[in-house]
């Protein structure tokens, strides 16, 4: 009814409004009520609307898939990154880096994953024109530069022998080998030269930083000793925020992009990062969810540039679930390099399937940076500014040529600054680091002797 209240001439209905506002109001509080008497209602997987929601584990899905779709979506992630990217082929041996940590058990899982379904469709098949990729598994044993017992090793050794035989069918290798092994085998002292390597780089960021460009060596000469094609690391996310901080800090801005890709072939053997798009707190669930068996080895504290930089991530991703992702969606923005991709193959026996899909997927040339420098120690690419000048290379020894072709961070981490040091720190190094600096300078002494070609004299002309 109107409320023809004084000076009311608009027929204004006050009590219906009222009474539509408190059935409102009355219905809201109904329905929280609800609500709070069956929570699961609020908490059900957004995807597959059935089964309750997981959450806990911090990631920035956190409470929106079930533990089903969770899986799911986590290895769909994988599997979008190996195919788009052409990481694996029918064609392919792969080997998979295994530390025991959850990123590199995940890794060696979904691996497992897609070569299972690979050999079920290959032994459905009529014709079986693709082959089933090979795997295997590799271990790096750094006891002899960190604090591991050998009894702590011995028990892990046993433990990842019999993770990597529950992983079947099919059969897959394993690869036990030394860090020290990146030394040539006719050495006997190998074990001794690289203790007393790291121990020549003082900064405790360096000594980090060393052991991983050593660990990096040790798994290419495995994979190219045992002729594997592709090596996949288990680098998540997380992992790579952090070193896009870390590297920034040390001035590597120049190569910063060369690292963030999914696919690394600067290498003899390709790197490739399936597990790019996971967050290192959805590969833990992953592990407490299907009962993953992971290994915790003994390290030293560390107390450089990375430790600081995690600590740094940690706390803003504790912050904003997102953070880590904004921070390598930012660097991936950056212009890659032209070995960020996958070679092409002009192997006949290779099928035309493989062929066209690597074409399709694999980085244009017109939309990469290519560099003709490379780091003598760590492998990253130089801008022209840190490279040698070339009309002053023979009037050096070999290890002075060393000590100026180098990235920012080697030189101020790692590389001694006394030439004396400097000349024992070149005769520690494993022999296919200083090959790889003596076939450059070999390289860039051809280049230079192009270049002033018209200018030399004859020996004719030399004579006369």
């Amino acid at each position: 009814m109107a409320c023809n209240g004084p000076g009311c001439n608009s027929n204004c209905y006050k009590d219906e409004e009222a009474e539509v506002a408190s059935c409102a109001q009355s219905s809201e509080r109904t329905k929280s009520g609800d609500a709070e008497a069956n929570p699961i209602a609020n908490t059900l997987c957004i995807k597959c609307k059935v089964n309750e929601a997981i959450s806990g584990y911090g990631g920035i899905d956190d409470g929106r898939f079930c533990a089903d779709c969770f899986r799911n979506n986590l290895f769909g992630k994988f599997r979008f990154a190996v195919t788009s990217n052409a990481m694996i082929t029918p064609t392919d041996k792969v080997l998979v880096a295994f530390s025991g940590g959850p990123s590199s058990r995940v890794a060696l899982q979904f691996v497992h994953d897609m070569q299972h379904r690979a050999l079920r469709n290959f032994d459905a098949s009529r014709d079986r024109s693709l082959p089933v990729f090979g795997v295997g598994v590799v271990f790096v044993d750094e006891s002899s530069v960190s604090p591991i017992h050998s009894n702590e090793l011995e028990k892990a050794v046993k433990d990842i022998s019999s993770i990597v035989a529950s992983l079947t069918p099919p059969t897959k290798e394993l690869h036990v080998v030394p860090i020290e092994a990146v030394y040539s085998s006719e050495s006997s002292d190998r074990r001794d030269k690289l203790i007393k390597l790291v121990k020549a780089v003082s900064d405790s960021t360096g000594k980090e930083d060393i052991l991983l460009y050593l660990r990096m060596l040790a798994l290419q000469k495995v994979a190219s000793e045992f002729g594997y094609n592709r090596l996949v690391l288990g680098s998540c996310i997380s992992r790579i925020a952090r070193h896009i901080i870390s590297a920034t800090v040390k001035g590597q801005g120049y190569s910063l992009p060369s690292d963030v890709q999914y696919v690394d072939a600067r290498w003899e053997v390709p790197v490739v990062l399936p597990l790019r798009d996971c967050f290192a707190q959805e590969i833990n669930m992953l592990c407490q969810l299907d009962g993953l068996k992971t290994l915790v080895l003994s390290t030293s504290p560390h107390s450089g540039i990375n430790s600081l930089v995690s600590s740094f991530v940690q706390l803003l991703q504790e912050e904003n679930p997102s953070r880590e992702s904004i921070i390598v969606r930012t660097a991936g923005k950056l212009i890659p390099f032209h070995f960020n991709r996958i070679p092409e193959i002009v192997d006949g026996k290779t099928p035309l399937a493989t062929q066209r899909h690597q074409k399709r997927y694999n980085l244009k040339s017109n939309v990469s940076v290519s560099s003709e420098s490379f780091c003598y120690l760590c492998n990253s690419p130089l801008d022209k500014s840190e490279t040698v000048d070339l009309s002053n290379l023979e009037n050096h020894r070999s290890s002075d040529v060393f000590g100026t072709s180098y990235c920012s961070s080697c030189r101020f981490q790692i590389l001694p600054r006394d030439p004396t040091s400097l000349e024992q720190f070149y005769t520690l190094l494993p022999q296919s680091v200083v090959a790889r600096s003596q076939q450059v300078n070999n390289r860039n002494l051809s280049v230079l002797r192009e270049q002033i070609q018209d200018c030399l004299l004859s020996d004719s002309e030399d004579e006369t």
